[in-house]
C-alpha cells in the first residue's frame, strides 16, 4: 500500500513492516503535534513526516472565545489540515491511534491501519476530566472543539431570544479557560442570563499572575458574574447543578447541598489524559502522563517522543524522580517544546547529543470579555482595549504557517478599513 502525499485527500496508510527510510510518525495534531511537523519540515534535508489526526481542522485553542463572540471567523483560527500542510512535505492521514506497538514500531488506527515508525512522537493532547461527579458526561459541555463553540451559540440565542427571570448558565472552573469564557458569555448574554462561576478553591485563578487575577475579579464584577469560591459541584441534572456549600475545619455543621437551576453547563475544571494503550506497558505519573526524559523521550526508549500536555518532562538535573512539576497546559509550552523536538529529532538521526527542554516562561494573557485582555510579561503589565489588540497581534505571529499568518493579517487590515 503506498504512503499518503503531503497533505492529499486520499490520506492512505504506508505499509506495514521495516521502516528504512526513518519516517517519523507523529500521533496527534495539536499545538505539540502539527508545531513539531511543521518546524521538522524546514530542517535542512528532512526526514519523510507523517501525521496522524483524525480531525479535519486544526483549532487555535487561544482565540476560540473569539470565534464564539464572532470577533474572528473560523477559517482563520481552525484552517484545514490540507491547506497548512500543502507543500510542505508533510503526509496526513485522518484516523486516530488506537495503539502503539513499540516493540514492532507499528502504530495501529481505528481504521485497522498498522503504520511502521523509525521515530515515533506523540502529541494526543488532553480531554475534559470531571472527577467522577455524577451526571458531569452527560449534562454537561466543554469548551474544546467548534462543535462546542456551536452549542453555547445556540444557547445564547436561545437566553436571548427567550428571556425568563434567572436563567443561569454555570462555568465549573475558575482557571484562564473559566474566567474567560464567564467574561465573554456575559457580554454575549446581553443580560439575558446570570453567568454562575464555580470555583472548588479559595479564588479564582489560583495559578495566574495576580495583576491579571486582579483585572479578571474586575472584569467579572463589571459583568455581574456571580463567582462561588470554595463550592463543590456535588451533581449535574439536566436543568440544575447540585452545588456543597463549604464547611470550614472549625465548625461541625455538615455541608449542606444546594439546587441550582440552570440553562446550561460548562466545564471547564481539569485535564483528563488518554494516550493510546502502549505495549509494552511505559511510565506514567499520578495523573497518566507519560514520563520523559529532559529530552522528552519517553523513559526507557530511544525512539518515542512525547510532548504538550500529555507528557510529563523530567527536569534537567532530576530525570527519573517521581512525578514533576507541571508546567502549564497552555499553547506556549507546547510551541517551545515543538522547536526543540523537531532539532532533537535531526540530532539523533546525524547521532549527535540531544539537548534538553527548559521551559522559558513568556508571561500570561487573557480575553475579558469583547475587546478587552489583560497581560503580563517581559516587565510589561497591560489590561484593556489596547491589551486586547496585542493580544491578538502575538497571537498572529503564532498562527501555524507564514502562508496563513499573512492570510488572516491582511483580513485584519481590512477589516480595519473606514
Amino acid at each position: 500500500m503506498d504512503a499518503p502525499t503531503a497533505a492529499s485527500p486520499d490520506r492512505r496508510a504506508p505499509s506495514a513492516g521495516p521502516c528504512p527510510d526513518g519516517t517519523v510518525v507523529i500521533v496527534g495534531g495539536g499545538f505539540g503535534g502539527l508545531y513539531t511537523a511543521l518546524a521538522l519540515s524546514q530542517q535542512p534535508a528532512p526526514p519523510p513526516i507523517l501525521l496522524i489526526e483524525p480531525r479535519e481542522r486544526f483549532l487555535f485553542l487561544p482565540l476560540l472565545y473569539e470565534l464564539l463572540s464572532d470577533e474572528l471567523r473560523r477559517w482563520e483560527i481552525a484552517p484545514p489540515y490540507e491547506d497548512l500542510l500543502a507543500g510542505r512535505g508533510v503526509a496526513w492521514l485522518q484516523d486516530r491511534v488506537e495503539r502503539i506497538d513499540t516493540t514492532a514500531r507499528l502504530v495501529h488506527t481505528a481504521a485497522g491501519r498498522p503504520v511502521a515508525y523509525a521515530s515515533l512522537v506523540i502529541a494526543c493532547g488532553g480531554g475534559d476530566c470531571t472527577f467522577g461527579v455524577p451526571g458531569a458526561e452527560r449534562h454537561s459541555q466543554g469548551f474544546r472543539s467548534l462543535a462546542d463553540v456551536e452549542r453555547l451559540q445556540t444557547l445564547l440565542r436561545a437566553l436571548r431570544d427567550q428571556r425568563h427571570p434567572l436563567q443561569r448558565v454555570a462555568i465549573v472552573g475558575a482557571g484562564p479557560t473559566g474566567v474567560e469564557l464567564a467574561c465573554k458569555l456575559a457580554d454575549l448574554a446581553e443580560g439575558s442570563a446570570v453567568i454562575e462561576l464555580i470555583e472548588r478553591g479559595s479564588m479564582v485563578l489560583p495559578q495566574g499572575r495576580a495583576f491579571n487575577r486582579q483585572q479578571a475579579e474586575l472584569a467579572l464584577q463589571r459583568r455581574d458574574v456571580r463567582v462561588r469560591t470554595h463550592t463543590q459541584v456535588a451533581a449535574i441534572e439536566a436543568d440544575h447543578v447540585v452545588l456543597r456549600s463549604p464547611t470550614s475545619a472549625e465548625s461541625s455543621i455538615p455541608a449542606t447541598n444546594e439546587i441550582l437551576p440552570v440553562r446550561g453547563v460548562v466545564w471547564t475544571a481539569g485535564l483528563g489524559f488518554r494516550p493510546p494503550v502502549i505495549t509494552p506497558s511505559v511510565a506514567t505519573d499520578s495523573r497518566g502522563r507519560l514520563r520523559c526524559d529532559p529530552e522528552l523521550r519517553l523513559l526507557g526508549h530511544s525512539d518515542v517522543y512525547a510532548l504538550g500536555d500529555l507528557a510529563s518532562p523530567a527536569p534537567v538535573a532530576d530525570p527519573g524522580q517521581g512525578d514533576q512539576p507541571t508546567l502549564p497546559s497552555t499553547a506556549q509550552v507546547a510551541f517551545q517544546q515543538a522547536a526543540l523536538l523537531s532539532a532533537n529529532l535531526m540530532r539523533a538521526r546525524g547521532g549527535e547529543p540531544l539537548r534538553p527542554f527548559v521551559w522559558n516562561d513568556l508571561g500570561e494573557m487573557l480575553s475579558l470579555g469583547k475587546g478587552d485582555a489583560c497581560l503580563t510579561g517581559a516587565g510589561l503589565t497591560l489590561a484593556g482595549p489596547a491589551a486586547y489588540q496585542l493580544r491578538r497581534l502575538a497571537y498572529l505571529t503564532r498562527l501555524p504557517g507564514l502562508p496563513h499568518q499573512l492570510r488572516v493579517g491582511a483580513g485584519w487590515l481590512a477589516d480595519c478599513r473606514p
